[in-house]
């Protein structure tokens, strides 16, 4: 039997982000959702992507360019540079650094990303999404909450 390692290197994938990819299990951390994030952009598992981005925010998502993106990449390590697994209660924060290879030459994606825990399960909060929130509205995750009160000072 081949071991095969995890993209997120915590490990062999059976292990370690397949059992998430696959929907046997949810991430237990943000650090974790976001390790699992990044195998699934190195594994081209797309709806896993779209699955753990904010309930609100799924439809927003552009697929086609996250396809694209995961597809034309050659993904080669993760660096977690620093996490705060607790924000607030229901929020945490993950700076990283995803390197990878776009064909041409080696490059570094470094980005500091939020989570929020909503119904026992992490999701990304994706500040690129074009969507027009207003303050008053529901929030994204579905908390219930209002926008103002939850997750807006993570986007």
């Amino acid at each position: 039997m081949s071991h095969i390692e995890c993209p997120c290197g915590q490990g062999e994938y059976v292990q370690c982000c397949q059992p998430l990819h696959l929907g046997q299990s949810h991430a237990q951390t943000a650090v974790q959702l976001m390790r699992s994030r990044y195998s699934a952009f190195a594994k081209q598992q797309i709806d896993y992507i779209v699955q753990t981005t904010a309930l609100g925010q799924q439809q927003a998502l552009d697929i086609v360019a996250i396809a694209e993106w995961s597809r034309s990449n050659q993904w080669l390590k993760l660096d977690v540079v620093n996490a705060n697994e607790k924000l607030d209660k229901n929020h945490a924060m993950v700076e990283f650094k995803a390197h990878y290879h776009d064909g041409k030459s080696a490059q570094i994606h470094h980005e500091i990303s939020h989570f929020v825990k909503h119904t026992e399960a992490w999701y990304f909060l994706d500040p690129t999404t074009e969507m027009q929130i207003t303050m008053k509205q529901a929030c994204i995750c579905g908390s219930g909450k209002k926008f103002k009160q939850c997750c807006a000072q993570f986007l």
